[in-house]
């Protein structure tokens, strides 16, 4: 698979195994770092034709290795040494992946509507719409690239996070070429203590939140393969930015004032109006409905409304988000703000990330200094 359908299927793995068919789970989950990666012949010619130049290993490279360490949905990244002796990755996307968006998004839409394997209530057609914009900006090095250079002036004085650095004269809109980050995914990270768990899961749910918050800029993809810990620096590095988006001022304020009644207010009332503000509710849901909507924000902002430590080993959060999800599927009149697409695609990948890890996380300290907003 490429491009468009492995992205769908993708993003759609993150998706909780219990509100897609358990078949389909089964068979998502194994996209999420899989792809075939392109023969050396294409290879060849599509890095000539990027840098102009038949003998391209040689005059851009000390040495590049042409097969790649990673292959995905819609590139390859391979290694390489710049001529300075600079260890570089190189992305390069694979060819005619931006031109087949359309068709083949139309065509997954078709089958999965026609199949039926979908619950009505995810509004399909807005999902495979948000898939289209972000699959065209993921396609785009050069916007890539540029959102890489914000991330890296932003987290400059990070104590914690490290971004790769762009090199402009090896980067085209099909290539892109960064600094080689040489932490281990966060999920390979063998006998990792409790301590290590904890700090690296505060550290990802510190920055969900001051992306939403305070840079109202975020890296939205939530795959756990883009963080990795490196033990000689003890940071975390970030990679993969093609999914970075900004959002709207007027959107994170309502937002942040979503959660801030949810966490710390515990108000109902206002709780259902704000969503109504941002675009969840139309003001027309039967009480069942908004009931279920209400609860599921509530519940999402427990793990901030409780001092201290809040253990994601052991917690019932998930749990009981489920256990609306049906009336919320069958009874939604409008699909979720386009923002949220994205957002809470990322939120609830750092949510399971913790779980996964069980990490004790002081939810409550990070949502108060970097997300409340002062009512």
């Amino acid at each position: 698979m490429r491009g468009a359908a492995l992205k769908i299927g993708q993003m759609l793995s993150f998706q909780d195994e219990k509100v897609l068919p358990k078949e389909l789970y089964e068979i998502l989950s194994r996209v999420q770092n899989n792809a075939n990666y392109m023969p050396l012949k294409q290879l060849d010619k599509l890095m000539q034709k990027e840098f102009h130049t038949a003998e391209w290993d040689t005059k851009k490279f000390s040495k590049f290795d042409k097969i790649p360490i990673a292959a995905a949905s819609i590139g390859q990244v391979h290694e390489a040494t710049l001529k300075d002796n600079t260890e570089v990755v190189v992305k390069i996307q694979y060819p005619g992946v931006k031109d087949s968006i359309d068709s083949d998004l139309n065509n997954l839409l078709l089958l999965l509507t026609a199949s039926s394997l979908l619950p009505k209530g995810l509004f399909l057609d807005k999902t495979v719409a948000n898939a289209r914009t972000e699959l065209k900006w993921e396609c785009d090095y050069i916007r890539e690239a540029n959102c890489l250079k914000k991330f890296e002036k932003l987290l400059q004085k990070d104590p914690v996070f490290a971004v790769p650095h762009v090199y402009d004269d090896y980067t085209t809109s099909n290539v892109l070429t960064m600094t080689k980050m040489k932490g281990v995914e966060i999920m390979k990270l063998e006998h990792a203590s409790q301590e290590m768990r904890d700090f690296i899961c505060t550290n990802i749910m510190r920055l969900c939140l001051q992306e939403i918050a305070e840079y109202q800029y975020m890296q939205t993809d939530p795959n756990w393969a883009n963080f990795l810990y490196n033990k000689d620096t003890q940071k975390i590095e970030l990679i993969d930015f093609g999914a970075t988006r900004p959002y709207p001022p007027q959107f994170i304020k309502n937002y942040r004032r979503l959660l801030t009644y949810a966490a710390v207010k515990h108000n109902r009332k206002e709780c259902a109006a704000v969503s109504k503000d941002l675009g969840y509710l139309t003001g027309l849901e039967s009480s069942k409905m908004v009931d279920a909507h209400v609860d599921s924000v509530l519940v999402l902002g427990e793990p901030f409304s409780q001092p201290g430590l809040f253990d994601f080993g052991n917690q019932t959060v998930t749990d009981r988000i489920r256990g609306n999800i049906g009336v919320m599927l069958n009874e939604r009149l409008v699909p979720p703000p386009e923002e949220t697409y994205s957002l809470h695609r990322k939120f609830s990948g750092v949510f399971l990330l913790c779980a996964r890890m069980k990490a004790r996380v002081p939810c409550h300290d990070l949502f108060k200094k970097h997300f409340a907003i002062d009512l």
